[in-house]
């Protein structure tokens, strides 16, 4: 199935959902673009983007006169349709928690809403291909996974476009959704969008986030849960290269007792003005008894001129939990680990590739799928051959 989203609309019809505001953010959750201030680059959830970047998506002037090309290919039994704005799956993941966010929420015309029928299990992903056509546009996402079925959901950005979008994962009782997002923009790609997961009873969520073009990346992945015993695991790559701004800002929130997390992402830094943002922030409320959850961020840093920022949060509001903790780590690329192989016969070229690849390599096998597993390899050694010497 394909579609065409087009430049969008101030068409309202939202649905009003609970959702406990985000401390760490500047303005409450909401599907309003005024409740949320202009952002200038001094708040707390701005301050490492380059808001000249994002071609007005921020403060109300980014002009809708593009589009994207959404493209679905799905195994037997999964329902693909295409909405309106008063289709009732949207927004219950949860709210925009900003500004561009909010302005994607109220923009779009058409939304594409993937269903797995409760009891499902495929045997093959379901591909979703976003390909951006020039200009700037609005778009809206939402897979939704029935009780105790199981699917793997690769959605994959590739073109040229100024796109700001949301997506969100609605997986039901006793369901598991694994969901690949891979971001292989063209150069001067801009990409904001907000992922937001819904959790239900002992279900579990698997995302694992590429991220490789563009001129900026800002994603914004959330994990909440509807009931106890769920599970959230968030995994990420990204190879940020000379000129690049990739941010990648997760919040999970527990407020709910008996509740699991575990994010590692890893990334790679190249080139002058390659610029990578890590925000992790994991909310234990004071209900959330029993929560057992761990962050980790870990980059490289190969050459001169890149820049890191990685900022892990952890906030605990109850002592009964199973566990907690958080872990932060950048460094330079290791001589020695170089100095090692070259002494047993391996080209300089060679060693890089090999440390680089096995540096990424626990993640990318959290994939799944073999021959996304390989393009990604592929990807990122063409990148060390392109400007690493």
């Amino acid at each position: 199935m394909a579609e065409t989203i087009p430049a969008g609309s101030t068409t309202d019809g939202v649905i009003q959902v609970g959702q406990p505001t985000d401390a760490r953010v500047s303005a409450p959750a909401s599907y309003d673009v005024a409740d949320f201030p202009v952002p200038h680059g001094r708040e707390e959830d701005w301050r490492f983007t380059p808001l000249e970047r994002l071609h007005g998506l921020h403060d109300g002037t980014a002009v809708a006169d593009g589009g994207v090309k959404v493209e679905v290919t799905a195994p037997e039994g999964v329902t693909v349709e295409t909405v309106g704005r008063d289709d009732a799956r949207l927004g219950r993941a949860g709210k925009p928690v900003d500004r561009v966010a909010a302005q994607a929420y109220s923009s779009f015309e058409k939304a594409s809403v993937v269903s797995v029928p409760k009891e499902t299990v495929l045997t093959e992903p379901v591909r979703i291909s976003v390909r951006g056509e020039g200009g700037t546009a609005f778009g809206h996402q939402v897979v939704e996974v029935g009780a105790f079925a199981e699917a793997v959901v690769v959605i994959d950005h590739t073109g040229d476009a100024t796109l700001a979008a949301n997506v969100e994962y609605l997986i039901g009782d006793g369901a598991k959704l694994t969901v690949v997002s891979v971001q292989d923009w063209d150069d001067t790609a801009v990409h904001a969008g907000q992922h937001t997961a819904l959790v239900g009873r002992d279900a579990t969520f698997k995302s694992v986030v590429v991220t490789f073009g563009g001129d900026l990346v800002r994603l914004h992945p959330r994990v909440v849960y509807g009931a106890p015993g769920g599970e959230a695991e968030l995994y990420g790559v990204y190879f940020t290269d000379n000129g690049q701004h990739q941010e990648h800002r997760l919040f999970i929130d527990h407020d709910t007792p008996h509740c699991r997390s575990n994010v590692a992402y890893k990334g790679a830094l190249q080139g002058k003005e390659a610029h990578a943002v890590w925000i992790g922030d994991v909310l234990i409320r004071a209900a959330a008894e029993g929560t057992d959850t761990y962050e980790l961020n870990r980059n490289l840093v190969l050459t001169d001129g890149a820049r890191v920022d990685s900022v892990p949060n952890l906030e605990i509001e109850t002592g009964e939990i199973v566990g907690a903790g958080h872990a932060s780590a950048t460094g330079r690329f290791e001589d020695e680990q170089l100095f090692y192989l070259m002494a047993r016969g391996i080209p300089a070229d060679e060693a890089r590739r090999l440390v680089v690849r096995g540096f990424f390599a626990e993640l990318v096998q959290q994939i799944g799928i073999p021959d996304l597993e390989e393009r990604l390899i592929a990807k990122i050694e063409a990148e060390l051959e392109a400007s690493v010497g």
